[in-house]
């Protein structure tokens, strides 16, 4: 099995979290965008990372590569079979993840390409995300039961990359636990082994 990946990108960063934990054998080549090799392109004319060739068949989407993961193996139950109603949720909060806060994300990253707002504007939209994420954590350290899910992993990444574009508001910031999940997921090995390059 092979998987394109990009290291910094958080869709292929999520893909290889859930391979790794599933601990499926998947050899990843990293590719650099502005060269996509021919045997990407062949799988995936979109050409965007990650894709992942089963060797049965091709998956373009990461979440569809960590479901497939875990369909093979889940031994702590990500997927939250134990739980319907927070197998649901967990839906939920990755479509909102993957729409409404990545669009946010992307206006506070780059606020200098869109001026019609500050960088301080959006920081205050993607909040409403965060004080949601913080009222999750009240009880248990992960977002969803008392072990990581398939929406910890789904949205580590672009928290990740939220935390990073102000380290030191993030830092101060009112969303202790916010904070404390996701420097508990970067410290943790699994994140590391997904990260070496």
């Amino acid at each position: 099995m092979i998987l394109y990946s990009f290291r910094r990108c958080p869709w292929a960063m999520r893909a290889r979290l859930a391979l790794r934990y599933a601990e499926c054998d998947v050899e990843i080549i990293e590719v650099a965008m502005k060269h996509k090799p021919a045997e990407l392109l062949a799988l995936s004319p979109k050409g965007t990372v990650p894709v992942l060739d089963t060797g049965d068949g091709v998956l373009e989407e990461s979440l569809d590569i960590m479901r497939w993961a875990l369909e093979r193996n889940d031994p702590q139950d990500w997927r939250l079979q134990a739980d319907p109603a927070a197998a649901q949720l967990a839906d939920r909060l990755i479509a909102r993840n993957d729409s409404e806060f990545k669009a946010q994300v992307n206006l506070y990253k780059y606020a200098e390409r869109y001026p019609e707002h500050s960088r301080e504007d959006y920081r205050q939209h993607a909040e409403t995300w965060l004080a949601e994420l913080e009222r999750l954590l009240e009880d248990r350290p992960y977002l969803l039961a008392d072990h990581p899910s398939l929406a910890d992993a789904a949205l580590l990444p672009l928290m990740r990359q939220f935390a990073g574009v102000e380290p030191q508001w993030f830092a101060e910031a009112a969303y202790p636990r916010v904070r404390s999940w996701l420097e508990g997921w970067l410290g943790s090995e699994l994140f590391k082994s997904v990260m070496a390059k």
